[in-house]
This record gives C-alpha cells, structure tokens and sequence, in this order.
C-alpha cells in the first residue's frame, strides 16, 4: 500500500471544530497535560480549532486551566478577568496588557471570543477556586514582573518592597531595555544583577507561609502571582545574559523556563483543587518533542520534551499544519502586522505530502502503527513564528522532523487564512494579494 494510500485510510475528515475535538478528546484520554501547537502565530484555523478543543475538554474532561505562551504578568491580567477578580469590565479590556509587538498573537478575534466563553463558563460556579485559570509561561516581561513583585510587596511588606526596591535598581542604569543589560553583562559579569534577583526570590519564598495564609484563597493566588513574577525575573535576567552567548543555551534556558512554570501552576492548583489538567497553547516548534528533530540534533530541548520526560504519559501533543494560504505576520521584527500569502508546502514536506492525500482537512492519529510506521522517517516540516520570509522560506522556515515521534496527532488544513487583529492598521489588508493567489506563488 502506498504512503498516500495509507494516510488516506486513517485521516479522519474534518468538517468542523466538533470533529477535531471528539479525535482529540478520544485521544486525550486520562492524560493531565494537553500541548497544542500551531505551525505560525497568525493563523485563523489554529486559534479557532485549539479553542473550540479547549472548551471540549474543560466542560467535558475538568481541566483547571489554559497556559499560553505569553508573558505571565500579561496573562494573569486575564485570569483575573476569567474569573472574576479582576478591575477589567469585558474581555477586550483584559487584554489590554498585550502591549507590544506582536499584538495580534494575543490581540485578536478568536482569543478575544475564548477569553469570553471562559468567563462565562467560570460565572456558572461560585467556587473561585474551581473556576478555570489562564496563565502564562513566558520570560520576556522582566519589567513588568518587577513592577508586579513591588506592586505585592507593597501591599503585605512595605519593609519588604523597600528591599526589593533597592535589589531591583541594579536595573536601572539600562532604563527599559532588556537587551542591552544583557549585552553588557553578557561581557562584564560585574555589570550583572544575578545575586539581586536569586536573593530577592529566595527572600519571598520564606516569606511564603506568612503571606499566603492570610485571606484563603486569594492570598495565596496573590502570593503565587508574586512569587511566579520573581521566578520571572530571575530567569529573564539570566536569558538576556544567555541571548548573546548563542541560539542554543538561550532558547533551552527560555523553554526550562516555561516547562518549570506549568509545573509551578499544576503544583499550586493541586494544593487547591487536587489533582489538576492543564490545556497548554504553544508554537509547534516548543510543543512538540525537540529530540524528534534536528533542534534535538543541535542540542536543543523544548517544553514538548521536558513535559514527556517528566510526565510521561499524562501528557499528549498535538500539532498543527496547513499547505497554504495567508498568514498573519511581519517581514521584521516591530513591524506592523501584514496579510501575507503563504507558499505551497515545499518538496520532501510534511505539508506537501498532506497536500497530495486530496484531502482538504484532516486529523490523523500519529499513535497509530501503521501510521507511526512510515512518518517516523525525516522530511520538512514548516514553522512560521511572528515573522515570515517566503523569499528564504528552506533556510527561514523548515526543519527537518520525524513527525511520528514528534508529535501524538496532527491536525492538517489544505489551506488557512491569516488570523484578524484586533487593533486593525492599514499594513493588514486583503487588497494587496494578487489575484491568481495561490497558484501565481
């Protein structure tokens, strides 16, 4: 039988979002941890198909929370808001703290129409502490995080705030850039502000019994949020050094960090609720298991990975993929979103070969044998982030993956189109997409 022929047999089609979702839920199982990737940040089908699975296995399967790849202050604004703790009158208020670029990773429609659903969902149940969170696991907002530490400290400790004030100035000389503190550390250690934050966190956590015990629930969710922003600091301060020391020791210091926060999370809603389920929404490329890849090869691991190690088989991955289409992206860093077409899925592709099954949608178990049998063998696999270049698309865009053992299933859409933004600006028009799109490409 050939490959296509085989794939044929087991895709399950696709119609709508409750196709993917009863795969997916059969898949799931009992498993405690659910990663779902995304193959670019700017996809509509991605956000609309994770979400309608999400609220699948939150109504239907008890999971606690959502966890994003997305800074953790920024996030937890939205957590307040989901259940109801929060300043934020409605759902576009709450994500107003996703400020900077890219906006509409977090900024857009179908975030917006989740973010929603979870409130409403969470309204049903007076129990604060049984309403579902949604948080972060991201290391980028070491500002925002010391602002949130001395925001907490101020309220329980102000003896406290004035010592973490004083910690945190190591900062200050670098104003509001990250970067360039760690360029200049990276060079002169003693420009470095290591032992102000590791000493800073250590002090808040024996702080822990008398700040957390004070007003049940909400004490220790604040207490939480304050020691996760200190976590924060610590490894952003320690990222920004890494960043100019090279790709591999920065990228496997920034995925620990987000593996060691949803640990945190799921140990911290195990103390409330018991036993907790985390719904994770990631790229593909942090989802699915690195030492299926050539960014194993090179040295690299990701959360995919160190979710199996320590978890085994409570966990289950799924990705995403898509031939073609549009795409919500930049051609650099900082600019203003575009509507970018897509290419056709390259040759030796992962997304050709979907492409050839004559299949417009699909889902395909990777835990199937006979499946796992022939896509255990290398071919490309696209990853498109924020920024998307089609004029260097092989070396910008494609790894090489073994796909079986990458992920636990994979949903494939022939063609996608580019995820709405929320803050509409003049760069993000259908206008400019020529009219034989794809097939001028």
């Amino acid at each position: 039988m050939t490959k296509i022929n085989i794939l044929k047999n087991n895709a399950v089609v696709i119609n709508d979002a409750a196709d993917v979702a009863n795969e997916i839920l059969e898949l799931v199982g009992d498993a405690r941890f659910v990663l779902i990737g995304e193959a670019s940040h700017g996809t509509h089908e991605f956000y609309k198909y994770r979400a309608a699975v999400t609220k699948r296995l939150i109504a239907e399967k008890n999971f606690s929370a959502v966890a994003v790849e997305a800074d953790f202050p920024d996030a937890y604004r939205v957590n307040r808001f989901v259940r109801g703790t929060g300043d934020d009158r409605t759902a576009e208020e709450s994500l107003a703290d996703f400020d900077r670029f890219p906006l509409w990773m977090w900024r857009n429609s179908e975030v917006l129409d989740f973010v929603e659903w979870l409130r409403a969902h969470n309204d049903k149940t007076s129990e604060l502490k049984e309403k579902v969170g949604f948080y972060g696991l991201d290391l980028y907002s070491l500002h925002a995080s010391i602002t949130a530490v001395l925001k907490y400290l101020d309220k329980v400790d102000p003896e406290a705030a004035r010592r973490a004030r004083y910690r945190y100035s190591c900062f200050e000389h670098f104003g509001e850039d990250a970067q360039a503190y760690g360029y200049a550390a990276s060079f002169d250690m003693k420009k470095a502000c290591e032992r102000e934050v590791v000493t800073q966190l250590v002090e808040l956590q024996k702080s822990a019994a008398e700040y957390a015990s004070r007003d049940g629930f909400l004490a220790r969710e604040d207490f939480f949020f304050a020691e996760q922003n200190a976590r924060l600091v610590r490894s952003a301060e320690e990222y920004y050094r890494e960043m100019f020391r090279g790709r591999v020791s920065s990228w496997n210091l920034r995925d620990r960090h987000m593996a060691d926060t949803l640990d945190e999370i799921a140990a911290h809603l195990d103390q409330e609720i018991g036993k907790s389920k985390i719904v994770v929404w990631a790229h593909n490329s942090h989802l699915g298991d690195a030492r299926a890849t050539e960014m194993g090869e090179r040295g690299e691991w990701n959360v995919g990975q160190l979710v199996k190690e320590r978890h085994g088989g409570e966990a289950i991955n799924i990705g995403f993929s898509t031939f073609t289409g549009t795409v919500t992206a930049t051609s650099d860093w900082d600019e203003p979103a575009q509507l970018k077409p897509v290419r056709p899925g390259m040759k030796d592709s992962y997304e050709l070969l979907f492409h050839e099954t004559g299949i417009a949608n699909f889902f395909l178990n990777l835990q199937k044998e006979e499946v796992r049998e022939f896509l255990r063998r290398p071919l490309l696999e696209r990853a498109i982030g924020v920024i998307y270049r089609p004029e260097t698309e092989r070396l910008s865009h494609y790894f090489a993956a073994r796909l079986a053992e990458q992920f636990d299933g994979i949903v494939h859409f022939d063609r996608t189109r580019g995820v709405e933004p929320l803050d509409r600006v003049s760069s993000w028009t259908h206008e400019d997409l020529p009219e034989t799109f794809p097939g001028g490409l």
